[in-house]
């Protein structure tokens, strides 16, 4: 076990101070094919920042849903956000017309108008029935609006979100860089690490 220590040791060693020896004679020659050069960097136009946009986006979408999407360039989401906004409004107006229908038999019936009359349209449905048929529609009618204004509030929402996500800022430049520069000076090299904070 000590054999294998000592060699390894010794091996390590060798092998270093082979790595970091120099050699004295090429002092007046310059290796400039290992030399950064900082000016060849080209570093990518960003777009400026826009502090109005997220309210903008969200304004367009509470003028009209779907127009923030657009202002952000999201064209997709524009199906989604007439359908999800679209869906509860038809089931909304659907259950709204049902009631009224149910709501005006009830009242016919009070009036003793439709009592067995041919005319009835639920001739099967009890004035009982009549009533929990209006109570379910009206708490379905309500609950479609509830999605719809909800989805509507979620429509500004995700335009307001988006508008802040586009302008996050996501550069191939990293914050934390290696950097090596050559001094011809004293013809040595500087390795180091730089680390930027942008605000």
């Amino acid at each position: 076990m000590l054999n294998k220590l000592v060699y390894s040791s010794l091996f390590f060693l060798l092998f270093s101070s082979i790595s970091f020896a120099q050699d004295d004679k090429k002092t007046d020659a310059v290796d400039t094919g290992l030399m950064v050069l900082q000016d060849s960097v080209i570093k990518k136009k960003r777009r400026p920042f826009d502090v109005l946009a997220p309210s903008k986006a969200a304004f367009y979408s509470a003028v009209l849903p779907g127009l923030g999407q657009a202002y952000n360039k999201k064209y997709w989401k524009i199906p989604l956000v007439y359908a999800a906004i679209g869906i509860p409004t038809y089931f909304y107006i659907t259950n709204n017309q049902e009631l009224n229908l149910y709501r005006d038999e009830y009242k016919k019936r009070l009036s003793g108008l439709n009592q067995g009359r041919e005319g009835d349209p639920y001739p099967t449905v009890s004035n009982d029935g009549l009533i929990r048929a209006q109570q379910q529609l009206r708490r379905n009618k309500e609950l479609a609006l509830l999605l719809a204004i909800g989805m509507y509030a979620l429509n500004i929402v995700d335009a307001n979100v988006d508008a802040h996500l586009l302008q996050f800022n996501i550069d191939e430049d990293l914050s934390l860089r290696p950097h090596f520069k050559y001094n011809e000076m004293e013809n040595t090299t500087n390795l180091g690490l730089t680390l930027n904070f942008k605000f």
